[in-house]
């Protein structure tokens, strides 16, 4: 059983930034692929970036260039720098752990364990 606890979220104006995080039990977390995903109201969740063990990195296109998606494996956490931030970024953000080697980590179906959830909110 792995436990995903997201940090970070809040209140920002457009333009602004936060760093989201997700910690994580298990002793294997260098091998997770790990992945961030939102879902805004009364939309389906929606891949935004991810990175696997080996480091590789996915973004979606509506975030490349403005968020970036980082791993530190000593204290068992994934990040999500989100600059430039705009209304639109307004969404609950999810993390999520795929224990595997997931042939697609933009997909939600890929990931085994999520968290709970933290709410992005920005304002224009």
């Amino acid at each position: 059983q792995v436990q995903l606890v997201e940090s970070g979220g809040g209140l920002v104006q457009a333009g602004g930034s936060l760093r989201l995080s997700c910690a994580a039990s298990g002793r294997t977390f260098t091998r997770y692929t790990l992945g961030w995903f939102r879902q805004a109201p009364g939309k389906e969740r929606v891949f935004v970036a991810a990175i696997r063990s080996s480091g590789t990195k996915y973004y979606a296109d509506s975030v490349k260039g403005r968020f970036t998606i980082s791993r530190d494996n000593a204290k068992n956490t994934v990040y999500l720098q989100m600059n430039s931030l705009r209304p639109d970024d307004t969404a609950v953000y999810y993390c999520a752990a795929d224990l595997g080697i997931p042939n697609s980590p933009r997909t939600a179906y890929e990931y085994d364990y999520w968290g709970q959830g933290t709410q992005v909110t920005v304002s224009s």
